[in-house]
């Protein structure tokens, strides 16, 4: 859909698709899914992101060049190929943007603006692109050693060289300082200094990698030391760093941008009108995190965020609270967790992360709120040790991403008031002696006035703002979604990126609530079912989700995989693992039986080593990652684990088809422009990267999709979801007015029952398409069915899209208007089809 603008023609997608460039998917390979695509009915192309990216860069996000597009996908002239072949079935292109960082790669002059300042320190011209902290004398950091400087040193692991090929940005004859494949610059006239000499007269510093989590005097991606942060908030920066984007946008090659992670910047709200005002208005969406209480700041100039908080949203619909007692009691006896320590864990999470990986970021926050007091005798009896206690408490009440504090503004009273219930909550877990402290704090990353007067918009008090949100983003992004949510297993699918565990389900009305807030706010942001970030796709968390509908079953079957396995269960095997591989069994194992062991295996470490608890990324427990990889490869050829898994898989098989297509159907059909992520046309088992990200056969897909369009029944539920996906986005192409754009509306309709969610899509009112969804089946069924139970739906004839069926507006037996399927989407029978 396009509107004309300031003398600019703008593309909002109806839908997009979501494809995973790289190594295994270039230009060319994409252009040749086009058709496929079009025939599925999606509107937008969404590309993962398309610049040059580290060697090896299976994702795209650690960019080393913002000037070329990636040669390993083919350049500019196949990426030019790629939109030529989409324009031709009448698609758009999105692209996901990264303003936040850039990537360290190896050797470190594959990135020439770091490699710039790395070799002239603060007179590189590209220092202003990277947030460090040039003192008298300082080195930027660079903790690329396996063991500390001294050993390294003393072991001839460090050497001036001289290389016999030249290097991407070295020559050969150009002496550089090396360290097995890292390769960094030399300051002239240093080169034939004693080593040690030599180290102390560069720009960096070399060291060992741990002491990245202490010492740091750069911002970084959260505590991931590849990814140096870059100061996109400069406008030369800025210009710099997004040229070939928007010349992509301004040749016709580019409609529209997903925006990476833009809670990390300074100012974010200024970077989206910086984009806004540079495209003329073009379709963007933000990749952000909200709260169940929270929404997008207002003056934000986007389309909303990319689905987050319509996911979970969705999912827990589906779920029964029925569940929540049953499915706690085997979360205390296996893990000792109760339902009611959710808070308590989130808390000792983010303490752990505050007080260890991103002690850095917390450390350099704190001694610049130090400096500033004793540079003003006023506050100066106000010690470090005071201000890091009352900073660290702080970050931990922190609930949420950042307040949205603007250096130079008055705090609105909403940021405000989050920061006072922040420090509120702060104060009761500090000694009452540093009350005072923590009241300097709180005013400091307000912007408000405290100690001399006049001095509260200083340059260095703006920086502690600035850097107090960041910091604040990275504890709650580290904290809750890459450990508690790793350690919380009440019900894993409830743990997702952006989730809400703690509301465990909600009702109809919620959701209703949620959709029309979101249809007058935000109407053209993105509703997401699967991300390249999610820790299970889609499927996995709807099968996971039936745990909480067939509970007691669960309970019994837990119970039997325990007693089959006890012979050969590691003693010491960790709880919270235990019961997240139980489910994730459940998640994952269809009619054609289990993934394999080396993907279920891999996806636990992960998980272990994010949770922390036993053993860690950078302190791994060999031998109990050993143990757990040998004890789920047994039990996946157990024949007694076989039997309970394959029962289970019996048993659940309806409820689980009704959640999958229920999320399916809802998700393509509430408010904002819906996106397929790469697969998810058809069911799918995918878990944390890198597994989602994998390669996908379309092949398949598109003969099924044949198949079905000759008029063929499903003959399982990889077809269904695929015939359901490909109806509802061929409406949404045929209807978009009922979707997006100034017509759209969103009008709940009236049941007679819980067990079924309704609502239409209007154009001015009027409505134009109906969704029926079925949600808890199995008490549905357990109640003796849908009985004389009725959907109202809105005047007129309506048809199925997915059966053909008509019905007549107005009470319609849900019996009937369900017979064949779980969910119902439905256009006016006077539509063209």
């Amino acid at each position: 859909m396009t509107d004309r603008a300031n003398g600019s023609t703008r593309r909002t997608p109806i839908s997009t698709y979501r494809l995973q460039l790289g190594p295994d998917l270039g230009f060319d390979e994409a252009a040749t899914k086009v058709g496929y695509l079009s025939d599925l009915g999606v509107t937008d192309l969404y590309l993962s992101p398309v610049l040059a990216a580290a060697p090896g860069s299976t994702h795209g996000y650690d960019v080393i060049d913002h000037g070329r597009l990636s040669e390993v996908m083919g350049g500019r002239p196949a990426f030019e190929r790629l939109v030529a072949a989409a324009r031709a079935h009448d698609l758009g292109i999105v692209i996901d943007v990264v303003p936040n960082h850039m990537a360290v790669p190896t050797p470190a002059s594959l990135n020439r603006v770091l490699w710039s300042v790395l070799a002239e320190g603060p007179e590189s011209p590209y220092a202003s692109w990277f947030d460090v902290d040039w003192g008298e004398g300082a080195q930027v950091l660079m903790p690329v050693l396996g063991r500390r400087l001294g050993a390294a040193m003393a072991d001839g692991e460090i050497t001036v060289s001289r290389l016999d090929e030249p290097e991407v940005g070295i020559s050969a004859d150009q002496p550089v300082l090396c360290y097995f494949e890292h390769r960094f610059p030399i300051r002239p006239g240093t080169e034939h200094l004693p080593l040690a000499e030599l180290l102390e007269r560069q720009h960096y510093r070399l060291a060992y990698w741990r002491v990245a989590d202490e010492e740091l005097n750069y911002r970084r991606f959260f505590d991931v030391g590849s990814l140096v942060a870059v100061r996109v908030e400069r406008p030369e920066v800025f210009d710099a760093t997004h040229a070939l984007l928007l010349d992509l946008f301004d040749a016709g090659l580019v409609d529209g941008f997903r925006i990476d992670h833009p809670d990390g910047l300074a100012d974010p709200r200024g970077y989206f009108r910086r984009l806004d005002e540079r495209t003329g208005g073009a379709w963007t969406v933000a990749e952000k995190i909200l709260e169940a209480d929270e929404t997008l700041p207002a003056d934000w100039p986007t389309a909303g965020t990319t689905g987050y908080d319509a996911a979970w949203r969705i999912g827990q619909v589906l779920i029964d609270p029925a569940g929540a007692g049953p499915l706690g009691t085997v979360l205390t006896e296996l893990t000792g967790d109760t339902v009611g320590s959710l808070p308590r864990l989130t808390e000792v999470s983010k303490r752990e992360i505050a007080t260890g990986p991103l002690y850095a970021e917390v450390h350099r926050l704190s001694s610049l709120i130090a400096d500033l007091c004793h540079d003003d005798v006023r506050l100066r009896d106000h010690t470090l040790r005071a201000i890091t206690d009352c900073v660290t408490e702080l970050v931990v009440a922190c609930d949420r991403y950042r307040a949205y504090v603007v250096p130079g503004e008055v705090a609105s009273g909403a940021s405000e008031a989050l920061v006072r219930e922040w420090a509120h909550l702060a104060a009761t877990r500090l000694e009452p002696d540093r009350a005072e402290t923590l009241e300097v704090v709180v005013d400091l990353v307000l912007g408000r006035e405290v100690g001399s007067a006049g001095r509260h918009h200083e340059s260095r008090r703006n920086e502690v703002i600035i850097r107090f949100q960041q910091v604040c983003g990275a504890v709650v992004a580290k904290g809750v979604e890459d450990t508690t949510f790793y350690r919380w297993t009440h019900l894993s699918a409830l743990c997702e990126v952006g989730g809400a565990p703690q509301a465990f389900a909600i009702g109809g009305d919620e959701l209703h609530a949620w959709a029309a807030t979101t249809q007058l706010q935000r109407p053209a942001g993105m509703t997401a079912g699967s991300t390249h970030d999610n820790k299970r796709g889609e499927d996995v968390r709807a099968r996971i989700g039936v745990l909480s509908e067939l509970s007691g079953p669960w309970q019994q079957a837990v119970a039997a995989l325990r007693a089959a396995t006890a012979p050969y269960r590691p003693t010491d095997l960790d709880g919270r693992t235990e019961n997240l591989l139980w489910q994730t069994l459940a998640g994952t194992w269809t009619d054609d039986g289990p993934i394999a062991a080396a993907r279920l295996t891999g996806y636990l470490i992960k998980a272990a080593r994010e949770a922390k608890t036993w053993t860690t990324w950078t302190t791994p427990d060999a031998p109990g990652e050993e143990a757990l990889t040998t004890f789920v490869t047994s039990l996946l050829e157990d024949p007694a684990v076989r039997q309970v898994l394959t029962e289970w898989v019996r048993l659940s098989a309806e409820p689980v088809r009704s959640a999958v297509l229920a999320t399916k159907a809802l998700q393509l059909t509430l408010p904002g422009v819906a996106d397929t992520y790469q697969g998810t046309e058809s069911t799918r088992v995918a878990l944390v990267d890198p597994d989602n990200r994998g390669p996908v056969d379309h092949d398949p897909l598109a003969r099924e999709l044949k198949r079905l369009d000759g008029g063929a029944s499903p003959r399982d539920l990889a077809a269904e979801k695929l015939r359901l996906t490909a109806s509802t986005l061929r409406l949404r192409r045929r209807v978009p007015e009922a979707f997006v754009g100034a017509a759209a509306g969103y009008e709940p309709l009236p049941t007679s029952t819980g067990h079924a969610v309704a609502f239409a899509r209007t154009v001015d009112g009027v409505p134009a398409v109906v969704t029926v969804v079925t949600r808890l089946s199995v008490a549905l069924s357990a109640g003796g069915g849908w009985g004389g139970r009725s959907v109202v739906l809105p005047e007129g004839r309506w048809r199925d899209v997915l059966t053909g069926a008509e019905h007549d507006g107005g009470p319609v037996d849900l019996a009937r208007l369900l017979t064949e399927s779980p969910v119902a989407v439905l256009e006016t029978a006077g539509a063209a089809t």
